[in-house]
């Protein structure tokens, strides 16, 4: 899947953290919200509520207060006993009345009480018109009960009404504090539920990659290496997939090399064996006439086999033991040039014996180095480049830096290596082709494995390459890094 590529384990695990953590948090920021909407809502509607109810007391209160100031006014009907005062009374009463109806119109009330506030308006002011009109006819076109009675029922009647809307409104605060309640649960739940969704997938990632590692390594413990290792997921245990298929690859080559190792040697000790096997069955055999020479020729056969055993078996110890070996053991500073040199010198006398000439470009160079390892190095690939040079051939040889690392080419006028067995030269005890190389056939063969061993323990690389133009020989390449220690 795509999306597993742009992940890494620490992403997963950060991943996982957010999916736990943020939907709680998100719940508990909207729990917060919800609660402070709510807690401002209470608030606004107390307040509004606390209003009305007070300017509702007081229409009530003025409501009361007119009614008496005008029974007063009316039974002080006749001007000779009214004084100046009552008419100022009540017109203040009304006034207070009024303001009080306005106060309560402007608090925003709903409709149904803002009509009964303009029905109690109307009828105070039918009340205060007959009342004044009273004045010059000294009658009232309804009578004066029937009159204050609608007024107060319609007074009882908007008491009653807004009763009914704080009921209501605090009853819609109640079911708005319900739907919220029920809407963090919900959402609660919603937000759990994404939540462990999203924790599964994580999980089936990571269980899914987990597995496949497992059966990986199972399979490298129990040598099933023919499957390769693929693992999907997070990048980073895709890495280790691949590393561990790295491994699986290595294993293969080390197997490969070590059945190698094993037909290589048996052929190896073969003809001594054989050889040693032929002698002592002739020195056991009866012969009739036995000669000094017959038997002093199969001595030396059989002393010859025994010692080409003896230097397989000290070529294998050493082989097992440059393996086994610390690769930053004894490094010090060494010069090549002057190692070249001194090599060259001490196989003067073979160079001589073939009429070998050597044609030499060594620039000063030192590298840090095991000095025994890098000496080995140069010596082999010198003996193999005599014993397979021609008589009054030509040995060519090249010492210099390139970038960071040191270089060292050899090639010689011999019959060189075919591009196919250049990797194969450097297995032990590997044999080329009789056929091409008849005289050099008996080559025991380890030579080579040892040098790549050297190589590799200064963390360079040996590669037979193309010889140069007009020349069909072998050229062999060595790079070795300058600073060892980096």
């Amino acid at each position: 899947m795509k999306y597993k590529n742009l992940l890494s384990l620490k992403s997963l695990i950060v991943l996982g953290f957010a999916t736990a953590v943020i939907p709680l948090f998100l719940g508990v920021m909207y729990a917060a919200y919800g609660l402070r909407e709510t807690a401002e809502l209470g608030r606004t509607i107390n307040s509004q509520v606390f209003e009305q109810t007070k300017t509702i007391r007081t229409v009530l209160q003025k409501s009361s207060d007119i009614e008496r100031k005008a029974r007063l006014f009316v039974l002080l009907s006749d001007p000779a006993l009214r004084q100046p005062y009552e008419r100022e009374s009540y017109e203040s009463a009304r006034a207070s009345f009024k303001q009080a109806l306005s106060d309560l119109l402007k608090l925003h009330v709903d409709n149904k009480i803002a009509l009964l506030v303009n029905e109690l308006s109307e009828k105070e002011n039918l009340i205060y018109q007959q009342i004044i009109s009273s004045e010059t006819d000294n009658s009232f076109k309804l009578p004066i009960d029937e009159a204050f009675l609608g007024f107060r029922e319609s007074s009882n009647v908007l008491s009653r009404e807004f009763e009914n809307h704080v009921e209501h409104t605090f009853n819609e605060l109640r079911q708005l504090s319900e739907s919220l309640e029920q809407g963090l649960l919900f959402k609660g739940a919603i937000l759990l539920m994404l939540s462990c969704a999203l924790v599964f997938a994580l999980l089936k990632i990571l269980s899914g990659s987990m597995r496949q590692l497992d059966t990986a390594i199972r399979r490298l413990g129990s040598s099933e290496l023919q499957e390769p290792i693929e693992v999907s997921g997070p990048a980073d245990l895709r890495y280790l997939g691949e590393r561990l298929e790295w491994l699986r690859t290595h294993l293969i080559a080390l197997e490969s090399s070590k059945q190698q190792l094993m037909q290589n040697l048996a052929r190896e000790i073969e003809q001594p064996l054989q050889h040693i096997r032929n002698g002592a069955e002739q020195l056991h055999a009866p012969i009739e006439q036995p000669t000094a020479n017959a038997n002093t020729d199969i001595t030396l056969q059989m002393e010859a086999s025994v010692d080409k055993l003896k230097t397989v078996s000290e070529q294998l110890l050493k082989y097992s033991q440059i393996q086994s070996s610390l690769p930053n053991q004894d490094i010090e500073i060494l010069n090549m040039h002057e190692l070249v040199e001194t090599t060259l010198e001490h196989f003067k006398d073979a160079l001589q014996a073939k009429s070998i000439n050597v044609k030499k470009l060594i620039k000063p160079l030192q590298i840090e180095g095991i000095a025994e390892q890098c000496r080995g190095i140069v010596e082999e690939l010198l003996i193999n480049a005599i014993q397979f040079s021609p008589e009054n051939g030509e040995i060519r040889i090249m010492l210099r830096d390139s970038g960071d690392v040191m270089e060292l080419e050899i090639e010689d006028d011999g019959p060189g290596i075919e591009p196919d067995n250049r990797l194969q030269v450097f297995e032990p005890f590997y044999r080329g082709s009789p056929a091409n190389n008849p005289e050099h056939g008996d080559n025991h063969g380890l030579g080579l494995a040892m040098v790549r061993e050297y190589v590799a323990h200064h963390q360079g690389q040996i590669e037979f390459i193309d010889p140069r133009q007009d020349h069909l020989g072998a050229r062999v390449r060595v790079q070795i890094p300058l600073d060892f220690a980096a």
